[in-house]
């Protein structure tokens, strides 16, 4: 998948993680592969102009997507391989969102990854405007977040323990290159 960043917004964010839980999302609801997207982050005033003239909504939001091509999750195992395709384009908007981050009470990151989750479902097709879509989007927001929380925990989990096996077989003087003896002589 490719996906590009643009930080227009005058602050810092974790631009790295934005992209990688996009990412899994995007796997997650099974989107072909050579789909691409785009996220911008913006000012209060940026996003402000946008929801006035999209939504008609006057002030700042948290996200706005921008739908594209139509994609589906999954589709037919018979179906012709497509090709590349513009999924669309997620609005964050960093200032707003680290304000909503301090009343909710958790970090700026996790604020971040939250509201990237729910631009691509909105990308998809998924909408909250119903008690019943509502509840639908909200817990496949809250289960993709819960699944890429754990799946970047078992990765660090695998990091450290690399990195103590290397320091631990560095220090009985183990060193397995391709030049020296297996047993480290």
């Amino acid at each position: 998948m490719s996906i590009e960043l643009f930080n227009e917004s005058g602050m810092d964010a974790p631009e790295e993680q934005i992209i990688e839980v996009a990412r899994f999302a995007l796997g997650a609801m099974d989107v072909h592969r050579a789909a691409e997207l785009s996220i911008q982050l913006v000012d209060n005033d940026t996003m402000a102009d946008l929801h006035m003239q999209w939504m008609d909504l006057p002030g700042p939001t948290d996200v706005m997507s921008f739908p594209m091509d139509e994609l589906t999750p999954g589709g037919r195992p018979d179906a012709d391989e497509p090709g590349p395709a513009m999924l669309g384009d997620i609005v964050l908007c960093p200032e707003f969102a680290a304000e909503q981050a301090k009343s909710q009470r958790h970090s700026y990151e996790h604020e971040l990854a939250v509201l990237t989750v729910h631009g691509v479902l909105h990308l998809l097709g998924f909408d909250h405007a119903e008690p019943d879509e509502e509840k639908q989007m909200f817990g496949l927001q809250n289960q993709i977040l819960a699944d890429w929380y754990d799946a970047r925990e078992a990765r660090a989990r695998a990091e450290r323990q690399a990195e103590r096996d290397s320091r631990l077989l560095r220090n009985i003087g183990f060193n397995a290159t391709p030049d020296s003896p297996a047993d480290g002589h």
